[in-house]
């Protein structure tokens, strides 16, 4: 009866040992699953995000500019000769016509100029007469050849001294036959060389102008383009006749086409950039010189 008691406790102690061995099992068996099936899904997730980097960003060259003018679409105002402001109506942002006055300028050495040439064009004819006066006569030998010669030198030295001063007469806007019809002026008047609007007026009546001194610009807004800006690592990603589209600081999300027409060819040694022009496609009245630009080149779109 005492060997009963001692059965059960074994009995007991292999059926406990046989549970937990059995519970082991099972446990690992979940554990190798799991792992598998993480590894699986880690393959999986990398290939597809490899896959949707390749397709959902496109190659594309990105830039920062400003909208300009062309330099033949920009005028600076000046004259070579100085004088004091008599008359200056100009005001920024106000539109001229091409050879409208915009202002006047009083000096009395624009008045001897052109006295000078009025004198030096009668003299002119005067000697032009009696020079061939003197070429017939020595050509008959009826007058001395020196006669004729100092007839000669003093009509070509004359005819000088008169296109002189037609040529600086030119230089101020001037020419020779509107001043035989309209007489000698009192002032100068400075004529817009382009049409356009005015800028940068740096003048006011009473002021004295330096010969050559800008006295306002005329910007012609007419055909306008970008001065965008790349860096030296994407210069080979771009080329002259890609599209690229854009959009202007201040007008909304509207979006802007452009070609570019010149790559330029200096670096700048501090930020490594290169300057890119652009002809704007199709443009807005809107659109001044000096606003900021963002523009992209998509390169999956370029033919």
């Amino acid at each position: 009866m005492k060997l009963q008691p001692i059965i059960y406790i074994i009995l007991a102690t292999g059926l406990l040992s046989a549970c937990q061995k059995k519970e082991t099992q099972n446990t690992e068996k979940q554990i190798v699953p799991i792992e598998q099936k993480s590894d699986n899904n880690e393959t999986e997730s990398t290939a597809t995000d490899a896959m949707t980097a390749a397709t959902a960003r496109p190659n594309t060259v990105s830039f920062n500019g400003v909208i300009v003018t062309a330099p033949q679409s920009e005028a600076t105002v000046a004259v070579t000769m100085g004088g004091i402001v008599r008359q200056a109506n100009l005001v920024p942002g106000q539109f001229v016509q091409k050879g409208s006055i915009i202002a006047t300028l009083e000096n009395p050495d624009f008045i001897t100029l052109q006295q000078s040439y009025m004198e030096a064009l009668a003299q002119e004819e005067y000697l032009k007469q009696e020079y061939e006066r003197q070429k017939t006569l020595a050509d008959q030998k009826a007058a001395s050849m020196k006669k004729y010669q100092e007839a000669k030198s003093e009509y070509l030295t004359m005819k000088s001294r008169l296109e002189s001063a037609e040529a600086q007469l030119s230089l101020l806007g001037i020419s020779g036959a509107s001043l035989q019809k309209s007489g000698i002026q009192p002032l100068l008047e400075v004529k817009a060389p382009i049409s356009g609007y005015i800028e940068e007026v740096n003048i006011n009546r009473g002021k004295y102008v330096q010969p050559g001194e800008s006295l306002c610009q005329v910007i012609d807004k007419n055909a306008p383009m970008l001065c965008l800006t790349t860096y030296e690592k994407d210069v080979n990603l771009i080329k002259e006749g890609e599209n690229v589209q854009f959009r202007v600081n201040g007008l909304g999300n509207e979006n802007y086409s452009g070609k570019i027409i010149s790559i330029g060819q200096l670096v700048d040694p501090v930020n490594r950039s290169i300057k890119v022009f652009v002809r704007i496609i199709n443009g807005n009245p809107a659109f001044r010189p000096g606003m900021y630009v963002t523009a992209h080149i998509n390169e999956t779109t370029q033919p």
